[in-house]
C-alpha cells in the first residue's frame, strides 16, 4: 500500500474547512491509467450507468464499478488514493466506498444543485472523505463549488432528487431543512479553483457543494473516490440510498461496522 505526503497545511485545511485542493498529487501514470478505466467504463457502462443530460450534450455518470474495471481499486490500494485519504482524515485504516465516473461533455448545460451526500449514503461517520480526481484541465468557472466550514455543524440536510428538488421518497423529516445557498453572501466561504490533472479536491461527505454546468470548450473528465475511516458504521436509511446497497445484497445491522467483503480496506496506519 502506497504513502501519502501531503503538506500539513492540505490536511490542516480539510479538517478545519472540509475541503481542500490538493495539487500535484496524483502521479502523471495513474491519471492516463484512470483515463483507461473511464474509457472502459464509458464503452461498458455498469447497471448503474446512464446519461444525465438535459439538452444535447451528455453527461455520462456511473459508479460501484471498481470490483470490474480494476484500476479503480488499484489506484486506490497500490495507488496514493488510499493513503492520501488515511492522513487527510487522520485515520488508522481506510475503506473503499465506491467511485464515481463523472462526464461532461462540452457545452453540457446540466447543474448539480447544492447538497450534502452523507444523507444518500448507507454510512454515517466523520471520518469520510471524496476525493475529486479530473483528468482533464478545469477551469475555475466549471470546477464544483464548495461551502468551507459547512460541515462542522453535523447537519444532515433533506436529501432531494436534482431534477425535481423533491425530498426522496420515504421518511426525510429527520433532517434538517435545506434550500441551498445564497452565493452572494457566502462569497467569502466559497471555494473553486482551475485544476491540473494530477491535482485533486477533497471533500468530506457533509461538507456542502454543487457542480456548474460545463460551459467551456473542454470535456470534463472526472472521477471521484469515496472513503471512509475508523469511526464509519453502517446506516440504515428510511429511503432509497446511492449505490443501492441494501437492493444489492448488502446485509448489516444499522450502526454495524462497514464489513470489509463489500468495502476493502486499502490502506492502513
Amino acid at each position: 500500500m502506497a504513502t501519502a505526503h501531503l503538506a500539513a497545511t492540505d490536511v490542516a485545511t480539510f479538517q478545519k474547512d472540509g475541503v481542500a485542493c490538493l495539487r500535484g498529487v496524483l502521479p502523471a501514470g495513474w491519471v492516463e491509467r484512470l483515463a483507461d478505466g473511464v474509457a472502459e467504463n464509458l464503452v461498458h457502462p455498469g447497471p448503474y450507468g446512464k446519461n444525465h443530460a438535459e439538452g444535447a450534450s451528455a453527461y455520462f455518470g456511473d459508479y460501484h464499478n471498481f470490483p470490474r474495471i480494476k484500476v479503480f481499486r488499484a489506484a486506490a490500494e497500490a495507488g496514493p488514493l488510499g493513503a492520501i485519504a488515511g492522513e487527510l482524515m487522520g485515520a488508522g485504516k481506510v475503506q473503499l466506498f465506491h467511485e464515481h465516473v463523472l462526464v461532461k461533455e462540452p457545452g453540457n448545460g446540466t447543474a448539480t444543485p447544492w447538497h450534502q451526500d452523507q444523507p444518500y449514503y448507507s454510512v454515517d461517520g466523520n471520518q469520510t472523505v471524496s476525493l475529486w480526481v479530473p483528468l482533464d484541465p478545469v477551469v475555475a468557472e466549471v470546477c464544483p463549488k464548495f461551502l468551507a466550514g459547512s460541515q462542522a455543524n453535523g447537519k444532515l440536510y433533506v436529501p432531494k432528487r436534482f431534477k425535481t428538488n423533491a425530498a426522496l421518497e420515504g421518511d426525510t423529516s429527520h433532517y434538517t431543512p435545506f434550500d441551498g445557498v445564497d452565493e452572494a453572501k457566502e462569497r467569502a466561504r466559497l471555494r473553486f479553483w482551475s485544476l491540473e490533472p494530477g491535482d485533486m479536491i477533497a471533500f468530506n461527505f457533509k461538507t456542502l457543494h454543487n457542480a456548474p454546468p460545463n460551459t467551456s470548450g473542454n470535456r470534463r473528465r472526472a472521477i471521484s473516490f469515496r472513503f471512509f475511516g475508523d469511526d464509519a458504521r453502517h446506516a440504515l436509511r428510511p429511503h432509497s440510498v446511492s449505490p443501492p446497497y441494501p437492493e444489492m445484497g448488502l446485509k448489516a445491522a444499522h450502526g454495524a461496522p462497514m464489513p470489509e467483503d463489500w468495502f476493502p480496506v486499502v490502506w492502513r496506519a
